[in-house]
């Protein structure tokens, strides 16, 4: 195959004819390639799925991750332990593409690995490594682990995808009309779209941004004079960048000047374009910011058994389907953790990335309830946790360790290791009910929930992201009804949110599942029938064409 003169290997839809370049730190197309760590990449696997399913003229670009983001295990005492194992990825192409970039004014080689759209039914995806034998150790190590610790390390990261990448599209001669930024990471593109295009309306004509961080404080920001040694800046001297990105003090906020750079920008739900454009409008010169709500790949994600049942109004098959995919998920369980649980027991299931803000352990915090839930004869429950925490945020893991420890005391309460892909789908399918409680307005969109109901899960959360766009309370899920959030303090947010679960838990869910089956089994149906269309990663990816590339 010619990569020299790249074209994407199949017939391109007309209407999506314009050619997209789309970089992501992270994609999570297929469990094999675990080059991911949470939502940012489960979102982006999901597009390039549904990029290919559309024959959308689009290809990605990522980074191959030697080590990916870690491997989860477990200490001796069952708590976390982190491990990093060198990943093997045979499927991948070699391409004839290698070439150098400068990072901290020394030459870096760069190697380009392509996925075949027909490996795993995506858009093509071209991911970059420096572990080579041509390099140094140092600059081998840039693409060893996702989010490395080291700020030197993750900053030569943010330069590789962004410079790396753009100049990758050029070795490729794929020439794309749209340099799609998902998040902010690769925004040193622009530096380099500076010096190929030579004014920085041109690149304002190309570039589009999509803003996943809904605070001001969870925005990459790097010491501009390390930015400026690591040669971010493509050659610019300090005073031209502090020129056309209106930089004042000595940090580089890459959201920012992804906002100033770009023609367009768009959150990720509806709720987090209305916080994204109150939280930037204070500064000059930031582009339109619109919504796109996240979404996630239909075809990949549901139990399409599930849904024939449901089109065939067969009830039995439906229940016996759903009886079977949780029994099927509780063998993991058992593997892992030695308990054995009970498919016609009442299942709820916390499982994402693990992050303060999410409140893995809310249910735990009271003491009193946690263990009346727990000890309910009447109406019995059986409660999964699992999700990678950040292998250096030691708040996360001593919440992932001390739900851990509390499992100990229960037959019916298990914490899971190895949140990836796979798990992510089986433990939907073991779900009755899928529990999301971020602290409002603190999550963008979340998307576990969509591929929850798209397995028979239904839908508990906090009113955020996405979610005020999806749940009818008491019809296709449930959720906690807004409170004035902005006058109270985090500690009444948390107390409010934890009673008013307990009581919707206690007073709603549990006896409508035990006592009410069909009414049950009729809020199972109609989350899965409108997550279908409205939440499947196609409509979003159409819309990104619609609404963010055309107009350029």
């Amino acid at each position: 195959m010619n990569f020299r003169s790249f074209q994407v290997p199949y017939s391109v839809d007309e209407q999506y004819a314009k050619k997209a370049a789309y970089f992501s730190m992270e994609f999570a197309i297929h469990q094999p390639l675990k080059i991911y760590s949470g939502g940012l990449g489960f979102l982006a696997g999901s597009h390039l799925r549904s990029a290919y399913e559309l024959r959308q003229n689009m290809v990605g670009i990522g980074i191959l991750w030697k080590y990916g983001y870690y491997d989860q295990a477990r200490n001796q005492d069952q708590t976390l332990q982190v491990t990093f194992m060198e990943k093997i990825h045979s499927y991948l192409e070699e391409t004839d593409i290698k070439f150098q970039i400068l990072i901290h004014d020394h030459p870096v080689w760069v190697k380009a690995y392509y996925l075949n759209p027909e490996t795993f039914k995506s858009a093509p995806l071209f991911l970059l490594s420096t572990d080579l034998p041509e390099n140094d150790y140092v600059s081998q190590t840039i693409t060893h682990r996702l989010y490395d610790a080291n700020v030197a390390t993750k900053v030569a990261q943010f330069i590789l995808l962004g410079i790396g990448g753009a100049k990758l599209i050029d070795e490729l001669g794929f020439n794309p009309e749209v340099y799609h930024l998902n998040e902010a990471h690769g925004i040193s593109a622009a530096f380099y779209l500076l010096n190929k295009f030579k004014s920085l309306e041109k690149v304002k004509e190309h570039l589009v941004f999509t803003t996943h961080t809904p605070e001001e404080a969870g925005n990459e920001k790097h010491d501009i004079y390390l930015c400026q040694k690591m040669s971010y800046f493509c050659g610019l001297s300090l005073d031209e960048v502090r020129r056309i990105t209106g930089l004042k003090d000595d940090q580089f906020n890459h959201s920012l000047v992804a906002l100033r750079f770009a023609r367009k920008a768009n959150g990720v739900s509806a709720l987090h374009g209305v916080v994204s454009r109150e939280m930037w409008s204070h500064y000059e010169g930031i582009c339109p910011i619109i919504s796109i709500t996240n979404a996630q790949n239909w075809h990949y994600w549901a139990d399409k058994q599930l849904y024939r049942s449901l089109e065939e109004k067969n009830d039995f098959s439906f229940d016996d389907r759903k009886k079977y995919l949780k029994k099927r998920a509780f063998e993991i369980v058992a593997d892992q953790t030695g308990k054995l649980f009970n498919p016609n027991v009442f299942t709820i299931v916390w499982a994402r990335r693990f992050a303060g803000y999410k409140r893995a352990d809310m249910l735990s915090w009271d003491e009193e309830k946690f263990e009346n839930l727990l000890a309910n004869t009447k109406y019995p429950v059986q409660i999964i946790w699992a999700g990678k925490p950040y292998p250096l945020d030691y708040p996360a893991i001593t919440q992932f360790n001390n739900l851990v420890q509390i499992s100990k005391k229960y037959k019916n309460v298990s914490v899971l290791i190895g949140y990836e892909l796979s798990l992510s789908k089986r433990l939907k399918q073991a779900s009755d009910l899928w529990l999301n409680n971020p602290r409002v307005p603190r999550e963008a969109s979340g998307t576990s929930g969509m591929t929850a109901s798209m397995n028979g899960s239904v839908n508990f959360s906090t009113d955020d992201g996405w979610i005020p766009e999806f749940i009818n309370h008491g019809n296709n899920g449930f959720v906690v009804p807004k409170a004035d959030y902005e006058n109270m303090s985090v500690q009444e947010q948390d107390d409010y949110d934890l009673t008013k679960m307990y009581e919707i838990l206690n007073q709603q869910i549990l006896p409508l599942y035990y006592e009410q089956p069909d009414t049950w089994r009729q809020i199972m149906k109609n989350g899965m029938m409108d997550v279908r269309w409205q939440f499947d990663s196609n409509r979003m990816a159409h819309e990104y064409y619609e609404l963010m590339y055309k107009a350029l």
